[in-house]
């Protein structure tokens, strides 16, 4: 439960947020819309449903399922249009900026002043989570993406170790194929398949190469032979995936590998929520390491909740909801159940498991080397028109209608033109 509130002086943060004095008709509520609808997601978000509702907030769930959120914004957009926005929404990178650009999202600014964010939350983060020198909305974690998550049973009956290089990788995967088990669980849905695609960009061309061609957008790289062997190698990976991987939902692929079905999954660290919802334990039963040739670099996404702009007497509900949600006994709490990282540098690493730690880590490493990288496949490398015309070509050419050569000129058209 939380009690900071009281040692904060959340009163007077209040007071500052809302302009005039709550009234006894002052909505003590939130609506919430999200897409953590999987188990392990859900058992997440009901710590801070659970901590809200013990301040005197009720919560009112507003789910859309869907793992890359794109399902949840249709719904966002439907509801703004009509003049009825939630007080919070689950969102991700760009598409924050984006609301914030059309003056939809909430002042953040004194609540954040008087719990002093500037001074706790990576710059990273910061970056997405204000516009204009203004909070705009709450960070509640930071997931990487560039994670392996393997079946500990199948790499000790095979005597695999944890590649470090793609030639191992490959061999890994080759001989978990040859021993009768799915060797890459992979659901085929295009943020799945752009999640892979990042990954494989880091690990074939370097930090370098990832900022020029997904960051920077650089036509040149994205033309280049560089380019034509990532997809040369998505082709590969394409190889390892059984037969009924299309349209199949994330937490099912993470099934595959908890199950023993499939040696492993490319999947940001939402999945280690599944392993462990499963009553898994690291280097017990399932493995964590980062995909071979990125063991330096973090590619990042970063669940916020965007404050979108509401009326006088929901305000105070809202300045509770946001403040619950960089609470540091939160942070702890519900990103040891989800699998990713606070999104606080102050928080401790004492209840997280031994991927948490390790996680926690090399975020910390990575950022201070320059190492850390928003990812493409996740909003948080190029705008969303961008990020969506790449999905178009990458799942294109996964599903077999372009060659590598031929998907790389395709993709950098999309870019061109999207930009």
């Amino acid at each position: 439960m939380f009690k900071r509130y009281k040692n904060i002086g959340l009163a007077s943060a209040f007071a500052a947020f809302v302009a005039a004095p709550l009234s006894a008709t002052a909505d003590d509520s939130v609506e919430v819309l999200h897409w953590w609808t999987s188990g392990g997601e859900a058992a997440a978000l009901n710590v801070l449903k659970d901590n809200l509702e013990s301040d005197g907030v009720s919560w009112n769930d507003m789910p859309v399922a869907g793992g890359g959120g794109e399902q949840a914004m249709t719904v966002l957009r439907a509801r703004v249009t009509a003049g009825n926005a939630p007080t919070a929404v689950q969102m991700l990178g760009f598409d924050i900026l984006d609301w914030a650009r059309e003056g939809k999202l909430a002042d953040l600014n004194d609540l954040a002043r008087a719990e002093n964010w500037d001074a706790v939350v990576p710059d990273a983060l910061q970056g997405f989570a204000k516009h204009d020198g203004k909070w705009i909305s709450a960070p509640v974690n930071v997931h990487s993406t560039n994670w392996v998550w393997a079946n500990k049973a199948i790499f000790d009956e095979l005597n695999l170790s944890t590649p470090r290089t793609w030639d191992q990788l490959v061999s890994a995967l080759d001989k978990i194929q040859a021993a009768g088990y799915t060797a890459v669980a992979h659901g085929g849905q295009p943020w799945q398949e752009a999640t892979i695609f990042d990954a494989v960009v880091m690990s074939t061309g370097g930090p370098a190469f990832y900022q020029r061609a997904l960051i920077d957008l650089d036509d040149s790289a994205l033309r280049s032979r560089t380019m034509r062997t990532v997809f040369e190698r998505m082709a590969i990976l394409r190889g390892y995936v059984d037969d009924n991987f299309s349209g199949r939902d994330w937490n099912l692929a993470t099934a595959m590998v908890i199950n023993k079905q499939a040696g492993v999954q490319f999947m940001g660290d939402w999945a280690k929520g599944e392993f462990i919802n499963a009553d898994k334990v690291p280097n017990r039963d399932f493995l964590c390491f980062r995909f071979p040739g990125t063991t330096q670099q973090v590619t990042f996404n970063a669940d916020q909740f965007a404050m979108f702009a509401v009326s006088g007497d929901r305000q105070g509900a809202q300045a509770k909801l946001a403040s619950a949600i960089l609470d540091p006994s939160f942070q702890s709490a519900f990103n040891v159940v989800k699998g990713s990282v606070p999104a606080r540098t102050d928080v401790s690493d004492g209840a997280f498991d031994a991927c948490g730690k390790k996680g926690m880590a090399q975020l910390a490493a990575a950022n201070n080397s320059g190492n850390l990288f928003g990812s493409f496949a996740h909003g948080h490398a190029a705008p969303a028109a961008v990020k969506n015309a790449g999905y178009d070509v990458i799942t294109a050419h996964f599903n077999g209608e372009y060659d590598a050569a031929a998907a790389a000129e395709e993709f950098a058209d999309a870019v061109a033109d999207a930009k």
